[in-house]
């Protein structure tokens, strides 16, 4: 236990006066709750804190009880595991009563409700998830979680295999935490039992270990990370499609999101670490079930043509046009990072590199013109409704696309009558 680190003063949540009010409440009576986990983590290393979760010696009925005495509303989210999500104050505050793990089968836990808070601690997966903090801010340590703190050093609790048979995710959240908070090398230990262990991945659900996936994906630099996954035999198991295609892309596009502040995009990202096969991509987007615009994009992008560097704008508009724009802007972003790491030492790249760049910056500017006739205008003109008025408008539009989509409607028109128009 540590009196000497506080997270007092390190953001103006902490002050929130319901969560104060929770807080006091649930620790009147010879009970006691404190912050746990991931808010004082983020505290201690400075990054935002999104969600606070409340550990707590007060059974689930006793916090409901509480929580609604002092006006807030308690939801039953996840009862049998000890949790109740109280609202207060238009925030939902996740409180939790202290566990110990009675039965895990390596994707679910039974789980016994006490009030010993170092069994609880060493029930998590990390150290630095394990941290608590008293109202005033003061940090509760007890199984070293602030000297990894301090090193930035991804740590299991206990034995790592232990740790990792009790929940297989855990696999992947190793590798996650490291990418959001981890520096140089993984731990050691932690790493070869990650490796052991892999084939319990094949047990979880393909929701979770996407999302897991995405999350990885979405911190600011996961190269690391990813390249650690590859060697421990990981990033094959869950993601088979990266094997020979390999993940050297993604360096060179975290580099790019740096100079030229792109968003983080995880399915960018995604996108670098696999060969774009469309039929691969749809049946990784099924196994893993994506939503249905993340399967979308991901089948989208790998039917996209590549883009030269030399293309014309006009050229590049039909592309747009013809295909979905998105993916096209995606390929571009692949190749002017690709184009944008070699550029160091090939001069022929860092023209492709200005290439890619005003092509993207055109793309990003293009909107979707309307092709101005539709099958009314023929029928209007007196081409009967089946397969020629289809016809018909197809070539004209691929006339108006030609043009660049030049042609008015009033020039169309008039084409569309010439090819009506019966021959003599």
């Amino acid at each position: 236990m540590s009196d000497k680190v506080s997270i007092a003063g390190r953001g103006d949540w902490l002050a929130d006066e319901n969560l104060q009010l929770l807080l006091s409440v649930l620790s009147a009576d010879g009970e006691l709750a404190r912050i746990a986990g991931g808010a004082v983590r983020n505290a201690l290393l400075g990054q935002p804190v999104a969600d606070v979760d409340i550990a707590t010696t007060n059974p689930p009925a006793e916090t409901m009880r509480r929580a609604k005495e002092a006006g807030f509303k308690p939801v039953p989210t996840g009862v049998d595991h000890g949790t109740i999500t109280v609202v207060a104050g238009g925030r939902p505050f996740e409180v939790t009563t202290l566990r110990a793990d009675v039965e895990t089968d390596g994707r679910h836990a039974r789980v016994a409700f006490g009030r010993d808070w170092k069994a609880d601690a060493e029930r998590r997966d990390f150290t630095i998830n394990a941290l608590y903090a008293e109202a005033d801010g003061a940090v509760i340590d007890l199984v070293g979680g602030l000297a990894d703190i301090e090193a930035r050093r991804l740590r299991f609790i206990g034995d790592p295999e232990a740790r990792i048979r009790e929940d297989y995710l855990r696999i992947l959240r190793f590798f996650r935490f490291f990418a959001w908070y981890g520096d140089g090398r993984p731990d050691g230990e932690g790493l070869k039992a990650c490796a052991r262990l892999k084939e319990g991945l094949d047990h979880l659900s393909a929701e979770r270990v996407w999302a897991e996936l995405k999350k990885l994906l979405s911190a600011p630099d996961p190269s690391r990370a990813l390249l650690w996954m590859r060697q421990a035999g990981v990033l094959s198991r869950i993601l088979p499609e990266s094997e020979k295609w390999g993940i050297d892309g993604i360096h060179a596009l975290v580099r790019a999101e740096a100079d030229l502040g792109w968003p983080v995009d995880p399915m960018l990202r995604l996108e670098t670490m696999l060969p774009p096969d469309p039929s691969r991509m749809k049946d990784l987007a099924k196994r893993m079930r994506m939503s249905r615009a993340e399967a979308d994009r991901l089948v989208q992008w790998a039917l996209a043509a590549n883009v030269k560097a030399d293309t014309a704008e006009g050229a590049l508009a039909r592309q747009l046009y013809a295909g979905d724009a998105q993916a096209v802007v995606d390929r571009l972003r692949l190749a002017l990072s690709s184009a944008r790491a070699r550029a160091v030492e090939d001069d022929k790249a860092l023209a492709e590199a200005g290439g890619y760049s005003r092509q993207l910056g055109f793309a990003r500017k293009w909107t979707r013109p309307e092709f101005p006739l539709n099958g009314a205008d023929l029928k209007a003109l007196g081409l009967a409704p089946g397969p020629q008025l289809g016809l018909v408008l197809k070539r004209l539009e691929q006339d108006w696309i030609g043009s660049g989509f030049a042609i008015g409607r009033d020039a169309l028109l008039e084409r569309a009558a010439d090819e009506i128009r019966p021959r003599p």
